[in-house]
């Protein structure tokens, strides 16, 4: 019993990663018991470091936006905010190196001025469209601003689709549609889900002046999301087992719950699956859901990283990205790495369908003569290292008719709940959508124990 004379309550939290974390802070917080298993050695899901020699190297290079107030929020919770900085202002450097007069560089930047202003200037001097296609940008946006993105019928449609019908040319999708919605989608427009870009869209882009300046991680994504991460939980009160393999989860005595991992078993009043939605999938006990297989028809997506350590300095900027070039987004990880000589690159290369199984001298012999053609500098440079990290299934594929088969937090058995970016946040799959996920499944616990809870942010109830 606790003070207050209300019985102790106990929640496992099966899943480290972001949404499996905020579960567990939530919960903590409101005076929860609360156990957090996750079956490999470290916690931070896909977004994580590991050791190459002297780098400290992420498996991927992640971003988010200012408008990603969720996931702000937990790095403000774990004490980390201070170490991924957001733009003062956004400001993307775009290069086409495939014109006939040389490589052009472009910007996609914003003003102070309100929306849609705050993106005029920029619009109206990019040079990768003609002054049609700008144009025919600015009457799309005004209409894509007019869409509800939790309509149903657009979750039923293409992105490329509905950009065709608004006099969106292929070049213009390619040269700034894609540019952004590939990144943050994990999918070409005709693979996405309308909803979800208009969502994306719609947000990032035409909700607020900064809503899509972007922040990143400037020390390694394991400082943030394995060891600060783990010291907020700890601080918090919530017992965390790494390398904790859960084998079943099922009904106990009354209205508690058993957690089989390999080692024991535990009891709870509440558990959370913050796991991937196959593995969700395979903990479920039976009747959780009416229908549990539409979990497996969410496809998934996969992003390739290309590494390349150089011996000197050959990009000058913190970060662009490429059209006309198998290139897509290019980061200086350099400092973060804790390289002290040379240079190190990461290239983020999303919707990797075509590559992601592709051997390593393969994609050597491809990348390195289009960083060459990117970097002029690079081609007096020696490589010193390349190597590559794939995940297969990095993200939820946003295909259209995902949006029916994201199922909420609520499962059919009391006391159980679902947690993760593929569950119904309303966002792609982000760190974002992760951590609102956390939140929601952590209120629906909380409600159903008769807990008192302040959500931390309204928009994300």
């Amino acid at each position: 019993m606790t003070d207050d004379g209300i019985r102790s309550r106990h929640a496992v939290v099966i899943g480290g990663g972001l949404a499996g974390v905020t579960t567990a802070l939530q919960l903590a917080e409101a005076g929860v018991g609360v156990t957090l298993l996750e079956g490999r050695p470290r916690l931070g899901g896909l977004a994580f470091s590991f050791q190459r020699g002297d780098l400290t190297v992420d498996n991927g290079q992640h971003v988010y936006l200012r408008c990603c107030t969720a996931y702000r929020w937990f790095l403000e919770r774990i004490g980390g905010a201070h170490l991924a900085p957001v733009q003062e202002r956004l400001d993307v450097p775009v290069l086409d190196p495939g014109r006939a007069r040389g490589a052009r560089l472009g910007r996609l930047r914003r003003t102070a001025l309100p929306v849609p202003l705050h993106l005029a200037a920029s619009l109206a001097t990019y040079p990768h469209l003609s002054l049609a296609e700008r144009a025919s940008v600015g009457r799309a946006a005004l209409a894509l601003g007019r869409l509800d993105p939790a309509d149903p019928a657009l979750d039923g449609i293409d992105f490329a689709t509905w950009l065709g019908r608004h006099g969106q040319s292929a070049r213009t999708i390619e040269a700034l549609w894609d540019l952004v919605g590939v990144a943050t989608l994990n999918a070409t427009a005709e693979n996405a889900s309308m909803g979800l870009a208009a969502m994306v869209f719609k947000t990032g882009l035409l909700s607020e002046p900064g809503a899509a300046d972007i922040g990143w991680a400037r020390v390694p994504l394991g400082e943030l999301h394995d060891t600060l991460a783990r010291e907020a939980l700890d601080a918090a009160g919530v017992r965390v087992r790494t390398s904790a393999r859960v084998r079943g989860v099922s009904r106990a005595d009354g209205d508690r719950w058993s957690v089989e991992t390999d080692a024991d078993t535990l009891d709870a009043d509440t558990v959370v699956l913050a796991v991937a939605q196959r593995e969700a999938h395979a903990l479920l006990p039976e009747g959780s859901l009416a229908d549990p297989d539409r979990l497996l028809d969410i496809g998934t997506a996969p992003i390739l990283n290309i590494h390349v350590r150089y011996d000197r300095t050959v990009l000058r900027r913190p970060f662009f990205t490429a059209l006309g070039s198998p290139v897509q987004w290019v980061f200086d990880r350099t400092e973060a790495s804790g390289l002290k000589d040379g240079q190190y690159l990461a290239l983020s290369q999303s919707a990797a369908q075509h590559e992601i199984d592709a051997p390593v001298a393969e994609l050597r012999a491809r990348y390195l003569p289009e960083l060459e053609r990117l970097l002029p500098p690079a081609r007096d440079a020696r490589v010193v290292d390349f190597f590559v990290t794939r995940e297969r299934t990095a993200t939820f594929a946003p295909a259209p008719g995902v949006g029916r088969l994201r199922p909420g937090a609520h499962t059919r058995a009391p006391g159980l709940y679902l947690a993760g970016a593929w569950t119904a946040t309303g966002w792609p799959a982000t760190m974002e959508g992760a951590v609102r996920s956390g939140f929601t499944a952590a209120g629906a616990a909380l409600r159903a124990l008769g807990r008192p809870h302040a959500h931390p942010l309204k928009e994300a109830a």
